[in-house]
């Protein structure tokens, strides 16, 4: 799709995902990868992703796409 590697150090999969640090808020948010590369982000594969963890009491937000189930209409 955007042909961007997973940013972890020797993973060599497709990013699916985008994880931003908000600092302030002691708060990771995971989402759908982003349209473009932005310098204090992660693109993560689905298994990087999936296997995301934040800081001891910090706020781990998921954004996920929702398809549409019926796709006979």
């Amino acid at each position: 799709m955007f042909d961007r590697p997973c940013s972890k150090v020797g993973c060599s999969r497709d990013a699916v995902s985008t994880l931003t640090y908000d600092y302030a808020d002691s708060m990771a948010v995971l989402g759908p990868l982003s349209l473009s590369r932005e310098p204090h982000t992660y693109d993560l594969c689905s298994i990087h992703a999936e296997r995301m963890s934040a800081p001891q009491g910090w706020q781990v937000i998921r954004h996920q796409i929702l398809r549409d189930m019926d796709s006979t209409a």
